[in-house]
């Protein structure tokens, strides 16, 4: 299959050749002054004797490297272009200034934490304008697109580029599991899921995917049982184990609405049935429906006017 993304996240991984470069007076004008017409550029003086340089440059250029384009960064050996620092007026280093429209516009001395840097890079970019979607963002659209089409081998193959330049990118690792769970591959997609990095198991989007597999799990037991689940529950409504395993055997099959509903009427007929199963339940299938599912906000409403009424 043709790498649907690959140009964009090729482009993406040769970033930092492109964006971060040495420089000297001689260049000076081009890969700052000319360059800044464009796109902000940051210049870092710096010296190979001088600590705090070694801190703040590495951080500096992994920060610039995230913005993807809408900065740029140059670096200047102060020991070999004494001339130009003392145009620039550098008294102590590291010293860092930004440049855009061909003038300087920010800057600040020492090292810095990288969330004080996350912001300075970030005011250059909001500056410049940005510069677009990243690679990873159209590559995440291109594969929810292909998700919510069915077409689940595309889609998990460009998730799977995302994550070989991202392996902690959250929104593909559910991605993948979503593709797991629509294939049938249960098994692969908790093993998947238990990739997800720790400290973000609760991220909207795993909490999501690991709702949707609790849900086919739990529908995968009941497979084969709605003739005689929906039996049991015409012989008596208030059978609400029977309902409540239907309610998970339609939802793995595809018929959410009619699942949402099952649970519904339990809730109405007796909320407090197996401590709230009926409710607890519904909250699971707005989580792996996506809060933006028509059946997730309808079936909110129908909750809340039952809970409430």
């Amino acid at each position: 299959m043709e790498n649907l993304i690959g140009a964009g996240l090729a482009n993406a991984a040769a970033v930092p050749a492109d964006l971060i470069k040495d420089s000297s007076q001689n260049s000076f004008k081009a890969d700052v002054i000319d360059a800044s017409m464009q796109v902000p550029v940051i210049v870092d003086f710096w010296a190979p004797w001088c600590g705090p340089c070694k801190q703040l440059g590495p951080a500096l250029e992994k920060v610039v490297k995230e913005a993807r384009g809408a900065v740029r960064m140059v670096k200047i050996n102060v020991d070999e272009n004494q001339a130009l620092a003392g145009q620039m007026r550098i008294q102590s280093i590291p010293a860092v200034y930004a440049f855009f429209q061909g003038r300087p516009v920010d800057g600040f001395q020492g090292a810095q934490p990288e969330g004080q840097l996350k912001a300075f890079v970030g005011r250059l970019a909001q500056l410049g304008g940005g510069a677009g979607d990243s690679p990873i963002e159209e590559a995440l659209e291109h594969a929810d697109a292909a998700l919510a089409a069915g077409d689940h081998a595309t889609a998990t193959e460009i998730y799977g580029q995302i994550l070989e330049h991202e392996p902690e990118n959250l929104k593909a690792i559910a991605g993948i599991v979503r593709c797991l769970i629509a294939l049938g591959e249960l098994e692969q997609a908790a093993e998947f899921l238990g990739r997800t990095p720790k400290g973000k198991e609760n991220d909207a989007a795993i909490a999501g995917a690991r709702a949707q597999l609790e849900v086919a799990q739990a529908g995968q037991k009941a497979a084969g049982q709605s003739d005689a689940l929906r039996a049991r529950v015409d012989a008596n409504p208030k059978d609400f184990e029977a309902r409540h395993e239907l309610a998970q055997a339609l939802f793995a099959s595809g018929e959410k609405e009619a699942a949402l509903d099952h649970l519904l009427e339990i809730v109405r007929m007796n909320r407090m049935w197996n401590e709230e199963a009926a409710r607890k339940q519904l909250v699971t299938f707005f989580e792996a429906m996506g809060p933006t599912d028509p059946l997730t906000l309808s079936g909110r409403r129908r909750l809340s006017s039952l809970l409430f009424s």
